[in-house]
């Protein structure tokens, strides 16, 4: 596997959280990675954490990756794209302590659509990105 900083994906994530009202998101503690050479067969994205040890370990909070499985997702259009970078949002709790939220009953397509929906109305940003 090999890891890239995306600082275009993470800007444009930066933007959704604001747009969003995802205000128990600290953007600035939110990073995108592209990755090449995956093995997975249907994950398109996933986010990582540092685990709790390390967190105390190291005295630092909480810091979320948001990994971009390239061969999956460069191949997404743009709606879908940012549909994806939603779901791994999603998963961020209102703690932002570290954690996740599971897919049952807070990430969904409905609530991810629900999400694009409010980005759309609210901007043309996300319209052509």
């Amino acid at each position: 596997m090999k890891y890239i900083p995306s600082p275009e994906w993470t800007e444009k994530m930066r933007a959704m959280v604001k747009h969003l009202n995802m205000t128990h998101i600290s953007e600035d503690r939110v990073v995108c990675f592209k990755s090449t050479g995956s093995k997975s067969r249907r994950t398109i994205a996933r986010i990582h954490t540092m685990p709790k040890i390390i967190q105390l370990g190291l005295q630092q909070p909480p810091f979320y990756a948001i990994e971009l499985i390239s061969e999956k997702f460069d191949r997404q259009n743009e709606a879908d794209q940012v549909k994806t970078i939603i779901h791994e949002l999603l998963h961020i709790p209102h703690s932002f302590g570290g954690g996740f939220r599971q897919h049952h009953p807070y990430v969904n397509h409905k609530i991810v659509d629900q999400h694009y929906a409010k980005l759309q109305q609210q901007t043309r940003l996300f319209l052509g990105i």
